[in-house]
């Protein structure tokens, strides 16, 4: 499961975008039920905000059960994303995520591509408490040989999986698009920590 990601750097671009966290910092070590940076669409504008890595739809009463991950096999038919896979879809900056590997002892590996930032298919949602409405989200995820990995997408892509309007076919064409190839190394075991959040993430193991 693609349980842990990164986004350390971002283009001058991205920090001008409306609502962008002024309190946003890098992260090499972001896990769930963190606090990570999403981008979604509103009136034809694509805004910033930081939402917890656990989806919690509205009606959802017990937020220990937030949910990390969306299956892309079931998410368009499951009640808990229903509202979200038609009208609120997001996409999850990244420099790269982490997967282990080994039956054992697992060893940690850093994913990434030739381009410098990322863009993994999310959904997120609301939760509102007298006073203030909190975002939440979870990663789209498919199969990859017996792990499971966050779904990437191109420009191209990410306009389609943003914009209200696509249809349920575009949709679905475009989480089953082909990923990019990827960029893979050995990492320290420090990942292992989720309370070990810096550069040291990504030394080699």
């Amino acid at each position: 499961m693609s349980g842990r990601y990164a986004l350390f750097s971002w283009p001058e671009s991205m920090a001008q975008l409306p609502d962008f966290p002024q309190q946003m910092r890098a992260h090499w070590n972001l896990a769930p039920k963190s606090q990570v940076l999403m981008l979604y669409q509103k009136q034809q504008k694509i805004y910033a905000a930081l939402a917890l890595w656990g989806f919690t739809c509205e009606w959802m009463s017990d937020l220990t059960r937030a949910v990390a991950h969306a299956r892309v096999e079931t998410v368009a038919t499951l009640p808990m994303f229903k509202k979200a896979w038609r009208s609120q879809r997001c996409l999850l900056p990244a420099n790269g995520f982490f997967e282990w590997r080994g039956q054992q002892r697992k060893q940690p590996f850093w994913l990434s591509t030739a381009e410098p930032i990322l863009y993994f298919a999310g959904l997120w949602d609301v939760y509102s408490v007298p006073g203030r409405d909190y975002y939440s989200v979870a990663m789209l995820t498919q199969q990859a040989a017996h792990l499971r990995r966050p779904i990437i997408l191109n420009a191209q892509q990410q306009a389609v999986w943003l914009d209200p309007k696509s249809s349920e076919a575009a949709l679905q064409e475009v989480l089953t698009g082909e990923q990019p190839q990827l960029l893979e190394r050995r990492v320290s075991t420090l990942i292992n920590d989720p309370l070990v959040d810096g550069p040291q993430c990504l030394s080699p193991g």
